[in-house]
C-alpha cells in the first residue's frame, strides 16, 4: 500500500500529531544548529495553513527514561516560535491529562510541542500503553522524522496503527523519493561514496550498492582494510584483521559485477591522530609507525575526475580523521566535488553532512539526508519500521 502525503488529507479543525527530529545541539540553553527545525517548518506550516490543531513531538539526546532539565525541548520550543512568527505552547509532559487538556484546547493553526518523549523509557521501549497514550493525543499521525525511522519507538511506529488517518510529512517523502531513486532508478552512472572508520559498519550497504552502482569510491579508515587485502602495507593504520579476507571478497564481487570499485593510491599520513603537526603524504604503501588519516591529494583527483563522469551521485561517511585538521582535507574535497557536480547529489552520515556545510555550498548540494543510520538501512534494503507503520 502507497504512503499517503499530509497534503492529501483533509486536516482541518484535526489534531495533527507530527513525529518530528528536533534532536538538535544545544549550548547555554539555546540551539547551536537549526538546520531539523528548519527542515520541517514545511509540514509544520502546511498543517497550520490547512486548519490543523498541531501537536508536535521529538526527543532530544539520550536522557534513558529520565527527566534531565538540560534535555528539556523549551530551547526548541523558543526557537521555533520565533521562526513560525506564533507561540509554540511547550506541554510539561508529552502523555497525560495536562497535556490532554493543553492540546485538546489548542483551536486551529496553534501548535503545541510535547516535552522529550525519552524523559520516558516507554518510547525506546514501543510500550502498547504509552503508544496508545499518545495516540489519544490524535485524529491524524504525520511522520516527518525520517532519522528515526529506522527505530521501532511508540511515537514512530506504535502508534500508528492506533490512530485514524496517517501520512508522512515533506521532508520524510523527500527522503523517501531520492534515496529509492537511487535504489529503483538511478540516472547513470551512478557513483557511491562510502567512508568511516569501520567496513563492519558498512558491510550490508557495500553488497546492496555492488548490485546498483557503477563506480563505488572507498575511503576513510576503512580503506585500510581493504588495502590489505591487496597485500598493500598500510602500517599502523586502522585495520579490522577478522574482516580482511571479507574485503577482499567484495573487492572480487566488485570485479564480477563491472563496478569499478577505487581505493586511496596516496595518503595523509602521521605517527598518530594527535600529531598532525608531523602530517605528510605519501604514495603507495605506508611505512611502518606510520597510520593513514585521509586521503591524499592524487586520490582526491582520482575520485574528482570519477564524480564529474556520473549523473547520480551518494556519499556517505568522511574520508579521513575528519576532526582533525589538516585530515579533514579529503572531505572537504570531496564536498566541493559534489557541489560542482551537475549530477543529482545525495549527502547523508554526520561528518559528510558537516564537510558540506563547513564548506559553505550546502545549497549547491541536491539532497542532504537528515538522518545518517536511517538512511544507511534504507540503502541496505531493511524495510524502516517508521515507514511500514504509514502504508
Amino acid at each position: 500500500m502507497p504512503i499517503k502525503r499530509i497534503d492529501e488529507l483533509d486536516l482541518k479543525g484535526k489534531r495533527v500529531f507530527i513525529r518530528v527530529d528536533f534532536n538538535v545541539p544545544l549550548k547555554d540553553g539555546s540551539v547551536t544548529d537549526t538546520t531539523r527545525i528548519d527542515a520541517a517548518i514545511p509540514t509544520i506550516q502546511h498543517a497550520r495553513d490547512a486548519g490543523a490543531r498541531v501537536i508536535l513531538a521529538s526527543h532530544l539526546g539520550r536522557p534513558k527514561g529520565k527527566e534531565v532539565a538540560d534535555l528539556s525541548l523549551a530551547p526548541v520550543a523558543n526557537e521555533l516560535s520565533s521562526k513560525l512568527g506564533c507561540e509554540v505552547k511547550l506541554a510539561p509532559n508529552c502523555v497525560g491529562d495536562e497535556v490532554s487538556d493543553l492540546t485538546g484546547a489548542l483551536q486551529p493553526g496553534e501548535v503545541a510541542l510535547l516535552e522529550n518523549l525519552r524523559f520516558h523509557a516507554a518510547e525506546e521501549k514501543n510500550d502498547p500503553d504509552f503508544a496508545s497514550q499518545l495516540a489519544a493525543l490524535a485524529d491524524v499521525y504525520v511522520n516527518d522524522a525520517f532519522g528515526t525511522a529506522h527505530r521501532a519507538h511508540a511515537s514512530t511506529a506504535g502508534m500508528a496503527a492506533l490512530v485514524g488517518e496517517r501520512a508522512a510529512g515533506f521532508l520524510l517523502r523527500k527522503e523517501c523519493d531520492y534515496l529509492g531513486r537511487v535504489m529503483s532508478d538511478p540516472e547513470r552512472p551512478l557513483v557511491a561514496i562510502l567512508g568511516g572508520a569501520k567496513v563492519s559498519d558498512k558491510i550490508v550497504v557495500i553488497k546492496s550498492l555492488l548490485e546498483r552502482v557503477d563506480t563505488l569510491l572507498i575511503g576513510g579508515a576503512m580503506a585500510y582494510t581493504f588495502l590489505r587485502a591487496e597485500g598493500t602495507g598500510v602500517g599502523n593504520s586502522l585495520v579490522e584483521e577478522e574482516h580482511i579476507e571479507l574485503a577482499g571478497e567484495l573487492r572480487d564481487e566488485a570485479a564480477r559485477r563491472g563496478v569499478a570499485l577505487l581505493l586511496p593510491s596516496d595518503h595523509q599520513i602521521a605517527p598518530a591522530p594527535d600529531a598532525a603537526q608531523q602530517a605528510q603524504t605519501v604514495s603507495g604503501a605506508i611505512p611502518d609507525g606510520q597510520m593513514g588519516l585521509d586521503i591524499g591529494p592524487e586520490t582526491s583527483e582520482r575520485y574528482d575526475e570519477a564524480v564529474k563522469r556520473a549523473r547520480t551521485v551518494i556519499w556517505n561517511g568522511p574520508l579521513g580523521m575528519f576532526e582533525v585538521p589538516p585530515f579533514d582535507a579529503g572531505s572537504m574535497a570531496m564536498a566541493n566535488a559534489l557541489a560542482d557536480s551537475p549530477a543529482t547529489t545525495i549527502v547523508g552520515g554526520g561528518d559528510s553532512v558537516a564537510a558540506v556545510v563547513r564548506s559553505g555550498r550546502g545549497a549547491d548540494i541536491t539532497h542532504i539526508s537528515t538522518g545518517g543510520g536511517a538512511s544507511l538501512e534504507f540503502l541496505e534494503g531493511k524495510t524502516l519500521p517508521g515507514l511500514a507503520a504509514l502504508e
